[in-house]
């Protein structure tokens, strides 16, 4: 009788919509200008958190590619917004109501207009499902229904009330995960070939962004983190996915008859000049020196460490990945920095005062810790060495003091350098290996791996004479 009167509750909220795409009937509980003004709604929260990207012809060749997609869609009529984010994060999501974002980050991996209208295709195919109000709609039923059925079944608000809580709504919101993205998939290899694009994009860009899931986990390694899996389009599936490739296969036997359109050379004409990793607001890292303009700070890491800036946290970590050293703001320090030091490193620390390039600073030491602290502008930076095993700190410790020794206000020259990476396209000559051509990078240890998978040949291969190749400066 309960599981009734919960049923009930919950029939009387369904509402049935057409779907565009199937022609069946889904439970939605929002019109089509709702889900735009929710899609609209957050449009304005996605920009305040990310900025968007401030060249016009590049959100402009994003957009036309993304609209001459959108046309040959199941809803050529929806008004739609596609937005390259300012961000180095590899991702593209989709708003209900047609609002599409792609990543600067995504795009530097990408070497096609094919494989940018793979991803924008595959994000249209969510929108044109109505995936994400489908999956809104369900959850928001799993609560409204709930609350309905604990009026007339108080045990519902029990610990076993909360357990059959779960249990419905877990079964209204299955099938929102891997069904919804091998959908999508199909859409967007359909929309391709509608559009004269190879419906194969998708499982280029697959493979593209698999090989940038294996190199990082082994820098995730290295630095003590967790890997950046991409969690947007395509994350849940594998290249050899049998039932992806049937239906970019199927796809394929409705495209027209028309040579397919790649757009190599369009596509990296559009991204020539694009930031590349952190934007110069966030501090960038030249041959293992990093400068911070707003912060007004400069230090060297030692030569071979591989220095990476990410968005919480400045690391560097040395070549055999046995130390790793850390940088970390305090913006409200107290006492002097010996105090600072003794506080941050514990009373079994042996801490030295010292003047650093005319910044007052401590040292501290410990048998698996070594660093400093280092005060300017009423701030603390607190540069940290910790060793993965006891004793692989003793042979870097003197790396650890120099690198604390060469923090500095940044100097007027140093603030010249304060220009983002960004990528440039040559023609490779005969002879030329992705080693050499990472020799003297600014992206460091890691500028080999990092060449090859923005020129989609990782982990081997070199580039052939005559081939347009990627380069990072």
């Amino acid at each position: 009788m309960r599981f009734l009167i919960i049923g009930l509750a919950l029939s009387l909220l369904a509402a049935c919509a057409q779907n565009p795409v199937t022609g069946s009937n889904d439970f939605v509980m929002m019109s089509e200008n709702q889900e735009i003004a929710v899609g609209r709604q957050n449009d304005e929260q996605v920009k305040k958190q990310y900025h968007v990207y401030g060249s016009k012809a590049l959100q402009d060749y994003v957009n036309s590619v993304g609209q001459r997609i959108a046309r040959q869609s199941h809803r050529p009529n929806l008004q739609y917004h596609f937005t390259v984010l300012d961000t180095p994060d590899i991702n593209a999501f989709a708003l209900p109501g047609g609002y599409v974002y792609i990543t600067r980050g995504i795009l530097a991996y990408l070497n096609s207009e094919a494989e940018l209208a793979a991803v924008l295709g595959h994000e249209i195919g969510h929108v044109t499902a109505r995936h994400g109000v489908r999956q809104q709609s369900a959850a928001q039923a799993a609560n409204i229904g709930l609350t309905i059925a604990s009026i007339f079944v108080p045990e519902i608000n029990t610990a076993g009330g909360s357990n059959l809580a779960n249990m419905v709504g877990g079964a209204l919101l299955s099938g929102y995960g891997r069904e919804h993205e091998l959908e999508a998939d199909k859409l967007g290899a359909e929309y391709l070939a509608r559009t004269d694009y190879d419906p194969q994009a998708i499982i280029t860009v697959i493979k593209v962004l698999k090989n940038q899931e294996v190199a990082d986990e082994q820098l995730a390694k290295q630095e003590g983190r967790e890997p950046r899996r991409y969690h947007g389009v395509f994350a849940t599936h594998p290249d050899n996915d049998t039932r992806l490739k049937q239906a970019v296969s199927e796809a394929g036997k409705n495209e027209s008859p028309h040579a397919h359109f790649t757009g190599h050379r369009e596509f990296l004409a559009a991204t020539e000049g694009m930031v590349f990793n952190d934007n110069s607001d966030q501090g960038i890292v030249r041959y293992n020196a990093f400068y911070h303009g707003e912060l007004g700070i400069a230090l060297q890491f030692p030569k071979t460490w591989q220095v990476h800036n990410l968005p919480t946290a400045l690391i560097a970590v040395s070549p055999q990945g046995e130390v790793q050293m850390q940088m970390k703001l305090d913006e409200s320090p107290n006492g002097s920095p010996a105090e600072y030091a003794r506080n941050f490193a514990g009373y079994g620390a042996q801490i030295t005062t010292l003047n650093v390039n005319g910044l007052p600073a401590a040292l501290f030491d410990q048998p698996d810790a070594a660093g400093g602290v280092v005060f300017l502008n009423r701030q603390a930076f607190i540069l940290q060495a910790k060793g993965k095993a006891r004793g692989s700190l003793a042979a870097l410790r003197e790396d650890v003091i120099r690198t604390v020794k060469s923090f500095h206000a940044i100097t007027a020259n140093e603030r010249q350098l304060l220009k983002p990476l960004t990528l440039h396209v040559i023609t490779a000559r005969t002879g030329d290996s992705f080693a050499d051509l990472a020799k003297n990078s600014p992206l460091g240890q890691s500028a080999e791996s990092y060449l090859r998978l923005i020129n989609a040949q990782f982990p081997s291969g070199e580039p052939q004479a005559g081939q347009l190749i990627k380069l990072v400066r």
